[in-house]
């Protein structure tokens, strides 16, 4: 079956403008949607490594292009200007040609068919995967071209921006539960609450995948800024809408893999945002009540690294290893929290510090430091400071390191506050440690925060959420 796909790829590919390409289209998408995950690895292969560019060609072209720049500059007097121009263009034209993969041919001939586009969208997710099992550039050359039309031809432009609501159909309304990526929703009376007053739902729609919202994002209309997710999805009754103030962004959930790194969701942030503040002028305030996905995993991580460094400190060696063990050690406690962590644990081992015994006590299965007054109480302040260096300190590559912060910031919102205990799931627990963050969209700042954060990385945040650092 894969030599069939094979061949059915490279005749959608080469057949001329005026032949009929619909059938062969939709025998090469059956077929290939057939194949295993391996195969699908081994046509996206064959597709980078054959249809891409011809090499060959384009430095001949190169060569040509500039043999006839040399000889404009050398017999400008001798030659007609206007037919050395015409020269240059038709080879900038041949040359602009040759640069385009051949496999482009094919992602516009999909998406001019009848579910082409979602076959599309649903391809770029087997290729993010088949790059994660083999990152070589052919993939990713192959996966940045494709991303970049999916980008196109999604534009925001484009987009149906849908408010949904309990009378939608109930394949519609499925999808939102299948999707929910944030807090999942538990029964249809959760849905219901969700979807009714006090709370909006919106969603992007492409008219090319009707029925399938390719974004959605969940608002709660609140008298301020709330402060735990249980008071957006738990607390009965909601506010009167005509008392509230904020309107709240709880989750914004992606429902296609095959979208990742194509930003609809600053997009839907801000039609959201404008078709509120139509509708309900009252409300003033658009922030969010956000996850911090990554803060246990890093902080876990830092106590485990600093852990070792000071136990191999304590023990004899080079002096290169003791120079370097002291170049890469770094205190992540305060003297006093230090105190704290000994007292409240009641450690008797002198041997073992107090980040170790911190690191022990949050790694604990059961959460046993989140069920103990005590214990609890002497962790927050710990958390809370290195959450908000987590938050607007740490970097990958210039950015944020919290994937849900770099979303935010780089749409132009504020890091405005912490909050203790705001989730308490079993999920939040674990990546968190319960804490949620609210970021503000304040209109007349977004592009300004915007901007910065893309030119120098610096992250926008209130006076509060600094006095952590």
């Amino acid at each position: 079956m894969l030599e069939t796909v094979q061949n059915l790829m490279h005749g959608a590919i080469h057949m001329k403008k005026t032949d009929t390409v619909d059938p062969t289209l939709t025998e090469f998408s059956q077929g290939y949607q057939t194949l295993g995950s391996e195969n699908r690895r081994k046509a996206l292969i064959a597709l980078a490594t054959q249809f891409g560019v011809n090499r060959v060609h384009i430095r001949e072209l190169i060569q040509h292009y500039l043999g006839l720049q040399s000889d404009d500059h050398a017999q400008q007097s001798d030659l007609d200007e206007e037919g050395c121009a015409s020269a240059l263009y038709r080879m900038e034209k041949n040359l602009r040609h040759a640069l385009k993969p051949l496999y482009i041919t094919l992602f516009e001939r999909l998406n001019a068919h009848p579910g082409g586009l979602k076959f599309l969208v649903d391809l770029r997710a087997d290729l993010n995967g088949a790059i994660e099992e083999e990152n070589i550039p052919l993939l990713r050359s192959l996966d940045s071209d494709l991303k970049e039309k999916l980008a196109t031809w999604l534009s925001p432009a484009v987009l149906e921006l849908h408010h949904i609501t309990w009378d939608d159909p109930a394949s519609l309304l499925e999808k939102i539960v299948a999707y929910e990526a944030v807090h999942p929703i538990s029964n249809l009376h959760d849905l219901k609450r969700r979807l009714g007053a006090g709370r909006r739902c919106f969603g992007y729609l492409h008219p090319a995948i009707p029925g399938e919202p390719l974004i959605f994002i969940e608002v709660a209309l609140m008298r301020g800024l709330s402060q735990s997710i249980q008071e957006v999805l738990w607390d009965e009754p909601p506010n009167a809408e005509s008392e509230a103030t904020t309107a709240l962004f709880y989750s914004i959930s992606s429902t296609q893999h095959g979208l990742a790194g194509i930003n609809l969701g600053k997009f839907l942030i801000k039609r959201v945002i404008e078709l509120v503040r139509q509708e309900m002028p009252h409300v003033k305030m658009f922030a969010t009540l956000s996850p911090i996905p990554g803060f246990m995993q890093w902080l876990l991580s830092k106590l485990a690294s600093q852990s070792k460094l000071a136990q191999s400190s304590s023990k004899s060696g080079t002096d290169y290893e003791e120079a370097l063990a002291s170049a890469l050690r770094e205190n992540l406690l305060l003297p006093e929290e230090e105190k704290e962590i000994i007292e409240a644990t009641m450690e008797n081992d002198k041997s073992i510090g107090p980040m170790e015994v911190l690191l022990k006590l949050l790694s604990s299965a059961r959460h046993e430091w989140a069920k103990s007054e005590t214990l609890s109480k002497m962790v927050q302040p710990i958390l809370m400071r290195l959450c908000a260096r987590y938050l607007l300190k740490e970097k990958k590559r210039g950015k944020a390191l919290d994937p849900v912060t770099n979303f935010h910031v780089q749409n132009g919102a504020t890091a405005e506050r912490l909050n203790w205990m705001a989730d308490f799931s079993e999920k939040s627990l674990c990546q968190s440690a319960g804490i949620m963050v609210n970021y503000l969209y304040r209109l007349d700042e977004i592009e300004e925060n915007a901007q910065k954060y893309f030119n120098t990385g610096y992250i926008k945040a209130s006076s509060y959420m600094e006095g952590y650092l």
